[in-house]
């Protein structure tokens, strides 16, 4: 399915390393911005946004819903890693040496349509980097049955990519009304599964085992390819990937032409 066939013009930004508060409220400032019509006042109808950044310094990200009990706090105080929540659901992620999407439109479409259209265009970058990446299948219900905490990065759900079986994209969505915001990691490195080092588990066991679902069930882009992508690279690779995958350049804007939508909104992990 090509991003065309839903969208005319094909937005994107890049707005680098960034903490991960700022990372969070811009996504969900800009959802506002789309929800209230001030997004295609500015950029007119029937476009989507794609945002590529990165984390500096590292963070955890918890679920919209999760409990921040739930992650070790003083741990990461002490380790200089920031907590904030996601404007999506799920569980605590860890972002640490990684590439960041979020994609961002109003469309009818159903989520999970949208969804594997999102993955399709990911998919197609890494077969520049000669992955052969795949849909995942979920596997939610078999984690649970064996009694292992459960972090976000291991569930693997349709249409989300895995190589070799092991799982290489994280993503997570939201809606209101028509307006969808996507969002998701793609690990350059094994750091993402230091979850398991941060959740509020009380003891060494359990931490253990769920390092070792992680190991069992993730990979990294180092580890499929021997080495670390640059990032400003795996930039133009979605670039192209859009091309191959639309027919349509990615129109890319300046960081400055969306701070007008941009709030200081509080994060909600901190209430």
């Amino acid at each position: 399915m090509a991003v065309k066939r839903f969208f005319s013009t094909i937005y994107g930004i890049d707005t680098g390393l960034r903490p991960g508060g700022w990372n969070m409220a811009f996504d969900r400032s800009l959802m506002q911005a789309v929800l209230d019509g001030r997004f295609h006042e500015r950029f007119g109808k029937g476009c989507c946004l794609w945002r590529f950044y990165g984390w500096e310094p590292s963070a955890v990200t918890l679920g919209y819903n999760q409990d921040v009990s739930s992650i070790d706090s003083s741990r990461c105080r002490d380790e200089g890693i920031d907590i904030v929540r996601r404007p999506t659901g799920g569980r605590a992620v860890f972002h640490a040496e990684e590439f960041t999407y979020s994609f961002l439109a109003e469309t009818g479409e159903q989520n999970a349509v949208m969804y594997r259209v999102v993955h399709e265009t990911i998919m197609l970058a890494l077969r520049e980097l000669g992955i052969q990446a795949e849909f995942c299948r979920s596997t939610l219900d078999e984690a649970r049955a064996r009694g292992v905490p459960v972090p976000c990065f291991t569930v693997s759900a349709r249409h989300e990519l895995q190589v070799g079986g092991k799982k290489l994209v994280g993503s997570a969505q939201r809606r209101s009304r028509d307006v969808l915001l996507q969002h998701g990691s793609l690990p350059l490195t094994g750091r993402h599964r230091d979850i398991s080092r941060l959740i509020s588990f009380g003891d060494g066991e359990t931490e253990r085992a769920t390092r070792l679902e992680m190991e069992r069930k993730t990979v990294s882009l180092q580890e499929v390819l021997g080495y670390i992508p640059r990032y400003d690279t795996l930039v133009g690779l979605m670039q192209r990937a859009l091309f191959l995958q639309s027919g349509t350049r990615m129109v890319m804007l300046d960081p400055g032409a969306l701070e007008p939508f941009l709030q200081t909104a509080p994060d909600p992990s901190k209430s």
